[in-house]
């Protein structure tokens, strides 16, 4: 399925039905009086999250839904009926935004979370609403109230617990195929991911931990660079980063380097980021063993480091058992705040 991150949609709640006029008008009955009954609400816009739901893909092709409107009033006091709730699933994850002024309407982050983005108008009010002393048949009722109408921004950020950043082929891609049943495109060309991919990673027997891989990032890509700008909203879900960096040719790639641009891309598009935990993997180590001084940089900066490899395995385990416990951690503090 194409990843889609993005839509524009219209939406139109339901009118509300018409109140009707009628009067009662039966043999040996006089003065039955007025009985025009209510019409029905029109049909609520709602916007609910869907597990199963990966993509905003579904509305680039249905730009414009519309609720169904209420039935209007009928005799013998008979409201009409109201109508339908049109609902519209999102993936968990999706900011909604007024197209107009760019207002956060919905930040639905939650699994199983519902919200009713545009009201349905109210019906109208039939006849028998408006007896009075001084007018016993009222010819008069009210016309539904119509729904509202809304041009609405969908964007999706990606629910993940680790979110891998890195370098283009600096080996995110390989790593992501390694540790989960995830089928990210894989060469050796810069740029090979276009689109974020999603993997859930076993660690243990009952354990889980749910990794992004994010398209390379490069320098300026915080102004739209390469790919990182339209991407690295969805960093910002995230509750841990993993940095992968390439040490297979330190001599025309400088790892450390590569580290500190990466952080100045996160400062620059979201200062908020560098305070999430992260951890720096030195992957390719299969073709680039000495990585002893990388390690003492970042063991002196007291940031949690590891020398992997995507294609043997290497230093893999230790990573993800320690990914699971700072993703646990990260919800335990999130749980007592």
């Amino acid at each position: 399925m194409k990843f889609i991150d993005e839509a524009k949609i219209q939406v139109q709640a339901g009118r509300g039905g018409d109140g009707c006029i009628s009067f009662r008008r039966e043999k040996f009955v006089p003065y039955g009086g007025p009985d025009g009954g209510d019409g029905g609400h029109g049909g609520d816009v709602i916007i609910k999250t869907d597990p199963s739901c990966s993509t905003l893909l579904h509305l680039r092709y249905h730009s414009h839904l519309i609720a169904e409107d209420g039935v209007a009033g009928g005799t013998n006091k008979m409201s009409g009926r109201n109508a339908k709730s049109l609902e519209i699933r999102v993936p968990v994850g999706t900011l909604i935004k007024s197209e107009d002024n760019g207002v956060v309407l919905a930040d639905l982050d939650q699994v199983r979370t519902e919200v009713v983005i545009a009201p349905g108008g109210k019906g109208g009010l039939g006849n028998c609403h408006f007896v009075r002393p001084n007018n016993q048949a009222p010819r008069r009722a009210t016309k539904g109230k119509p729904g509202t109408s809304l041009w609405l921004q969908f964007e999706l950020k990606l629910m993940a617990d680790v979110g891998i950043v890195g370098f283009p082929n600096a080996g995110k891609s390989t790593l992501l195929s390694r540790i989960s049943n995830a089928k990210p495109k894989i060469a050796d060309y810069p740029f090979t991911t276009l689109t974020p991919q999603l993997g859930v990673v076993k660690v243990g027997d009952m354990k889980t931990v749910v990794v992004a891989d994010i398209p390379g990032l490069i320098e300026g890509a915080h102004m739209g660079a390469g790919l990182g700008h339209r991407f690295l909203k969805h960093i910002e879900r995230t509750r841990v980063l993993l940095h992968v960096l390439d040490v297979s040719e330190p001599s025309q790639k400088d790892p450390l380097e590569h580290y500190n641009i990466l952080r100045s891309e996160l400062q620059s598009y979201n200062p908020d980021l560098l305070l999430k935990p992260h951890v720096v993997a030195l992957n390719k180590t299969d073709i680039n063993k000495n990585v002893r001084d990388y390690k003492t940089y970042f063991k002196k900066k007291n940031i949690p480091v590891f020398a992997i490899s995507s294609v043997t395995g290497e230093g893999i385990n230790s990573l993800l058992t320690y990914l699971h416990g700072l993703v646990s951690s990260s919800y335990e503090s999130r749980k007592s705040a």
